[in-house]
């Protein structure tokens, strides 16, 4: 085969793919839903808020001409991520994508924090990305393909100080994708990571203009500023696309140099 025979770009449309997106209403995975929108791809939103979830889905189909629905479901909860699942089977009969974007974050010391706040840390990053895995994976193996992407973080491979609940539970996403790409491997099913560095989500509106963000984002970011939302969509793109068809049990940065210092 000739260069000129190669696919190229259109190795990254989603054409007739389906998604189904955790933590789908919002933030980075709101962006992530929109940017396979724009490549083509159908999509059902999930998020613990179901009218957000159905709102956000009826902007997308109407802008980018793809079917989009939204549906509420706990990620924490197993059977509404069954029923999720067999959702997005019943109207296109397979999934061929999903994103674990769902998650919380709960800061401070460990010594002021409670057993119970740690613990829904790991229930939703953790045991809510594991349940969504498992629910797509008989219907991937059955296809024989499939991508899963999962949202980790920056703080899953470096530490920050009154981090302990959301690195530890970024740290335990980055281990079960390293798992999940060697075990889903044989059925050709791909599982990556991406771990984003500050993005300005509603996440952390409330600690943007705190001088200990301030001195994080000029100290330890090269490019000293926050991430953009549209900056997530191409490494997303890329993952869930035939593009990465080489690529499984990886962790993808995109953290404007904050792990490069």
């Amino acid at each position: 085969m000739s260069a000129i025979e190669l696919p190229g770009i259109a190795q990254f449309r989603l054409d007739g793919q389906s998604a189904i997106v955790t933590g789908g209403s919002k933030g980075l995975g709101l962006a992530i839903a929109a940017g396979f929108a724009s490549a083509g791809a159908n999509l059902l939103l999930v998020s613990r808020n179901g009218d957000e979830a159905s709102q956000q889905a009826a902007l997308i189909a109407e802008h980018y001409q793809v079917e989009c629905l939204g549906v509420a479901a706990d990620v924490t909860d197993a059977a509404a991520v069954e029923r999720a699942v067999s959702l997005a089977r019943q109207r296109w009969d397979k999934v061929d994508i999903l994103v674990n974007s769902a998650g919380i974050n709960i800061r401070g010391p460990i010594d002021e924090l409670t057993p119970d706040q740690f613990d829904q840390v790991i229930r939703t990053n953790v045991h809510g990305t594991w349940t969504a895995c498992r629910a797509v994976v008989p219907t991937m193996k059955q296809a024989k393909s499939g991508r899963i992407i999962n949202l980790a973080s920056t703080l899953g491979v470096v530490g920050l100080a009154n981090r302990t609940p959301y690195a530890s539970s970024k740290g335990a996403v980055v281990q079960m994708t390293r798992a999940l790409g060697l075990e889903l491997a044989p059925f050709g099913i791909t599982c990556n990571a991406i771990c984003p560095g500050p993005f300005l989500t509603e996440m952390n509106v409330p600690i943007a203009d705190s001088e200990e963000a301030k001195k994080f984002i000029v100290g330890a970011v090269a490019l000293d500023r926050w991430g953009r939302l549209e900056e997530i969509q191409g490494s997303a793109i890329y993952l869930a696309s035939r593009a990465s068809s080489f690529t499984t049990g990886s962790l993808l940065t995109v953290d404007g140099g904050w792990t490069a210092r």
